[in-house]
């Protein structure tokens, strides 16, 4: 049994990760976001025999002595709160700086002043924008098409930075477009199914021609757990990726055909991203990180789509379907 930290384990991936880490037998630590409602996000859905054997932190990823106090005695920290919506991060540029960049710098000084074990630093397929070739490899150019993405190449150089410069054991761990259970509206399935789930007979989407490769949430979380366990994974920026892909167009209509066949789609100006910042193609290389671990998708799209499905039916309350949320 280890001593693991998770940051954002209120999140989406975090609270995915946090409750398999617990069915794996580890001792988890949970960082959380502070608030005054005593929240603990997607936390507070677990099962209370899950729950009961977390840890719970509650700060601020931006303030280093939280940061600091949160890592005392964890041998591992899976850091992944981050903020992740782009439409967002056009006009509040700043929070995304002091969140991404920051806040990950705050992880990596601790870690290093309190000799931590392993440090994983989330990063997103969004660092390499538009694809120049494919399947994008680790090797792939980075470009910053959004403020978003760029907040995160930050981080990921900064990761690199301590692992060169002080030999830290430093991974950077690099998913794909994940989706399920848990997932904010603002993400291009769960919009989908919230509006079909709530009788909308005609849906509002962006962009329909820009492809994704697509992880099943289960299967990104497991990624992170088999490189965690490898140590040649150390040093390493690794994608987690199913080398597949479909367009938005395609995703929407196969959910439509799943929920109700007689929907329309129509095109929302204000969900388009600007010309320059749309990223046009995203479909990754699994190579790295089948060589360097275990790791393996176990979910075809299918059954990853039935299950996230499942889960808004049961929990369309949570959401509010007649807002775009950016």
């Amino acid at each position: 049994m280890k001593k693991i930290l998770v940051t954002g384990a209120d999140g989406f991936i975090g609270s995915h990760l946090a409750e398999e880490l617990v069915k794996n037998g580890e001792k988890v630590k949970a960082f959380v976001c502070y608030n005054s409602f005593n929240s603990w996000g997607w936390l507070d859905t677990l099962p209370k025999e899950i729950l009961s054997e977390i840890e719970i932190f509650t700060g601020d990823i931006r303030d280093p002595n939280g940061v600091r106090e949160a890592m005392k005695g964890a041998e591992e920290v899976f850091h992944l709160a981050a903020l992740i919506a782009i439409p967002f991060s056009y006009h509040s540029p700043d929070t995304y700086v002091d969140t991404n960049i920051k806040g990950t710098l705050n992880v990596l000084q601790a870690a290093r002043d309190l000799n931590t074990s392993r440090v994983l630093i989330t990063s997103t397929s969004e660092v390499y924008g538009t694809a120049q070739y494919v399947p994008i490899d680790e090797k792939h150019p980075y470009q910053g098409q959004s403020p978003y993405s760029a907040t995160k190449i930050g981080a990921d150089r900064l990761a690199e930075s301590f692992h060169r410069s002080f030999d830290m054991p430093i991974t950077i761990v690099r998913p794909f477009n994940t989706y399920g259970p848990r997932q904010s509206a603002r993400a291009v399935i769960p919009t989908i199914i919230t509006q079909l789930l709530a009788g909308k007979e005609e849906i509002e989407l962006g962009s329909l021609t820009p492809t994704r490769d697509f992880n099943y949430v289960k299967d990104t979380t497991n990624g992170f757990i088999e490189i965690a366990k490898s140590e040649k994974t150390i040093g390493e920026e690794i994608n987690i990726a199913t080398q597949q892909e479909i367009s938005i167009g395609q995703l929407a209509e196969e959910i439509i055909r799943q929920i109700n066949p007689n929907t329309k789609i129509i095109c929302d100006e204000q969900r388009f991203r600007p010309e320059k910042s749309e990223v046009n193609r995203l479909l990754g290389s699994n190579e790295k990180i089948k060589r360097l671990t275990n790791w393996k998708p176990q979910y075809t799209f299918e059954q990853g789509l039935a299950e996230t499905i499942e889960f808004f039916k049961n929990n369309l309350d949570k959401y509010k379907t007649d807002i775009y949320n950016i």
